[in-house]
């Protein structure tokens, strides 16, 4: 990052008189008014970016920490593409977490004509779906945590991904657990969407692959509570611990009534666990030894990690920095880097047009630059070459990395 940028990084509250974030509910009024046929006001040209994330529900603490990344990021560049004629703004839309409510939030940011880019979404179950909308429409599309392979192997040329994926997340834990924890027996459990499912098959064949025993595969369902007899058989198993693909609410449940049933193992799981909110939903007693494997390296070794943590700590005091705050922030700087270069290249009044959205799409394949989580580019099907993956343990009741 540049010393200019740096300072610009720094300098978020200035910029807050500036920006005219709109946050809404999936398909409710976005309070935009019309600003004619070129998106011009004034002497500038209005130009978003959509965010969708869940904001409610179960797993918002990591939905609402991608939209506060992306918010640093706008608010960050929104004084640097003034300079160029461009009034940027956020246009951020809640999808629950749930296809269809992501679906509706893709169409509605997609609508609005001033949307270039989106950076969306949490779930893979939900960025799937929405990707469909999105391709039709020829919007870029940067998922900051949507894991599932699945979703860039459709073809389509507009989406792409910040964070890696499941087949190298699934062999990391299988591997770590097996050669480093010395663990040789596992009951597998998903959460039957599409990221859990991924997940735990791909642990579980890179489990079995190094000699390791799968001794049961299980499905849950989202919002399950009691899995008393899910965890009375596995108890009958004796396996060395519990692998789960799945998100923190559901593990918290599992660990806290496993525990409690008398199961002496640990659980581990992926990204989706890396939250305090698992340990409180588990109880610290009972999450004490769990495990999580997340993206990318600790805040701490993040290229910028503790540049973002002070910018992050002024703009939102008192609100935790989540495991995907920095994902959300790059993606959406991969958007305003590929709009940058659209708007040099064609001129800020191309940026809305077919034409302009197709060229950042081009622009964003051609993605090179320095991150907050490290360098940031995108192989042939838009899949970050950023791997990545960081163990992690309870302690105490707090994840700290794991250092065997």
């Amino acid at each position: 990052m540049s010393v200019a940028r740096s300072k610009r990084f720094f300098a978020i509250v200035a910029v807050l008189t500036m920006l005219a974030m709109t946050v809404t509910g999936c398909g409710g009024d976005n309070g935009d008014t019309d600003t004619g046929e070129n998106g011009a006001t004034g002497d500038m040209v209005d130009i978003k970016i959509g965010v969708s994330s869940p904001f409610t529900g179960d797993v918002a603490a990591l939905g609402t920490g991608i939209r506060n990344g992306a918010q640093l990021a706008v608010e960050e560049a929104a004084v640097e593409l003034a300079e160029l004629g461009i009034n940027l703004t956020m246009l951020a839309v809640d999808d629950a977490a749930d296809p269809r409510q992501g679906v509706n939030a893709a169409n509605q940011m997609v609508s609005d004509p001033a949307v270039v880019g989106v950076v969306a979404h949490l779930n893979s179950g939900v960025s799937i779906p929405a990707s469909e909308v999105y391709n039709q429409a020829g919007i870029v599309q940067v998922s900051p945590a949507s894991t599932n392979p699945a979703l860039t192997l459709q073809g389509f040329e507009n989406v792409f991904r910040v964070c890696t994926i499941d087949t190298v997340q699934g062999s990391f834990a299988a591997e770590y657990a097996y050669d480093v924890l010395g663990l040789s027996s596992v009951a597998v459990i998903d959460d039957s969407t599409a990221y859990g499912e991924g997940l735990a098959a791909e642990f579980a064949a890179a489990f079995e692959a190094k000699g390791g025993d799968v001794v049961s595969t299980d499905k849950i369902q989202l919002r399950e509570v009691d899995f008393t007899a899910l965890v009375t058989n596995i108890n009958a198993a004796s396996p060395d611990f519990i692998y789960f693909g799945g998100m923190y609410t559901e593990a918290g449940l599992i660990s806290k009534q496993a525990k409690e049933a008398g199961f002496e193992g640990p659980l581990m799981g992926g990204d989706g666990l890396y939250t305090a909110q698992y340990v409180d939903i588990a109880g610290a007693a009972n999450a004490e030894g769990d495990f999580a494997t997340s993206i990318g390296l600790p805040l701490s070794e993040q290229p910028k990690g503790q540049e973002f943590q002070a910018a992050f700590e002024e703009r939102f005091p008192g609100e935790a920095i989540e495991a995907y705050d920095t994902y959300g922030y790059d993606a959406t700087m991969v958007i305003v880097e590929a709009i940058k270069v659209v708007a040099a290249d064609l001129g800020v009044d191309e940026l809305r047009t077919p034409a302009g959205k197709q060229a950042i799409i081009e622009a964003v394949a051609a993605t090179n630059f320095e991150g907050v989580t490290g360098l940031v580019t995108f192989d042939e099907n838009g899949d970050t070459l950023n791997e990545a993956v960081t163990p992690y343990v309870v302690r105490d009741g707090a994840w700290v990395p794991y250092t065997d």
